[in-house]
């Protein structure tokens, strides 16, 4: 399997890819589900977090925590 950061980096930087189309499904521990957020929701991928902007205030999810990533619907990466 290959490691989320490598596949985020891709999605980022391939010219053969298009962020828009893929999702990316965190563990939320508050909440104890996982939340589906849009690619182009990660403001900038910064050590090994995920850094997302909510209400004004950056949110930085662990990269261990990334479940599953789809493309148009369809998982083609999952731990």
């Amino acid at each position: 399997m290959q490691p989320i950061k490598e596949l985020l980096n891709k999605i980022k930087w391939d010219k053969r890819e298009n962020p828009e189309d893929y999702s990316i499904g965190y563990l939320d521990r508050v909440q104890n589900k996982i939340i589906e957020i849009g690619y182009n929701e990660i403001k900038k991928i910064e050590g090994n977090f995920l850094v997302l902007e909510r209400e004004g205030e950056e949110v930085y999810i662990p990269t261990h925590r990334v479940r599953e990533v789809k493309k148009q619907g369809k998982v083609v990466w999952k731990r």
